[in-house]
């Protein structure tokens, strides 16, 4: 089931000036193709990350478990209007301030699988890594390295100390495979054609680019 919802905790939660809030996280159960922890280039290609939110099945009446489930910005159930209109107010919210004070947007999946079908990150508990690499990522401590889908971790950056972890199974945790996601982009086309004339053009700009940084691993 893809997440958006991460309660806000903070001294200040109930001032009615507001919390600064510093990073958005998104979420959802893929086995493959999507690593553990992606982070967004802009305000905009990450508002594209929420909108392809999908999680796979792990239980279904029609026995089409493994298939892709979209939820976009994990708010399908609870959107009462067009969500093409939705996306639209989270680029407008976007073009409120500058880039340096929006919140960056992470896309998080802790179910990656190798090929014998083991989960690759132990979860739980050691979850909180993840996010000590985001906080660093925040203060400008940690290293990211470019992808055709979005920044992931550098080499070292992700505290693995003590952790159970081995190279090949950070191997399949951060890994971008072009061919796969070429893919997944020709899915992730169909999605937002289903939303017609309310599809915001950069949402079609977004798809485009990745397209582009996909076409040029050739």
């Amino acid at each position: 089931m893809p997440a958006a919802q991460c309660p806000s905790i903070a001294p200040e939660w109930e001032d009615p000036a507001g919390v600064p809030i510093s990073a958005i996280l998104f979420g959802g159960r893929r086995a493959t193709a999507v690593p553990l922890v992606t982070e967004a280039y802009s305000w905009q290609h990450g508002v594209f990350l929420g909108a392809c939110l999908a999680s796979e099945k792990t239980a279904a009446a029609d026995g089409q478990v493994g298939q892709l489930r979209r939820d976009p910005f994990a708010m399908l159930p609870f959107c009462g209007y067009n969500m093409g209109d939705y996306f639209a107010h989270w680029l407008a919210v976007g073009a409120m301030t500058s880039a340096v004070k929006l919140p960056r947007i992470y896309h998080v999946n802790w179910f990656r699988k190798d090929a014998g079908g083991r989960f690759a990150w132990p979860g739980y508990g050691e979850n909180i890594r993840v996010l000590k690499w985001i906080a660093q990522r925040l203060s400008g401590q940690a290293g990211a390295v470019d992808t055709p889908i979005g920044r992931l971790p550098a080499d070292g950056a992700l505290d693995t100390t003590g952790l159970a972890v081995s190279d090949s199974d950070l191997d399949v945790l951060m890994s971008v495979d072009p061919g796969i996601w070429r893919g997944e982009a020709a899915l992730i086309g169909e999605h937002l054609a289903i939303f017609g004339r309310h599809l915001p053009a950069p949402l079609r700009d977004e798809h485009a680019a990745l397209l582009e940084r996909l076409d040029a691993t050739r």
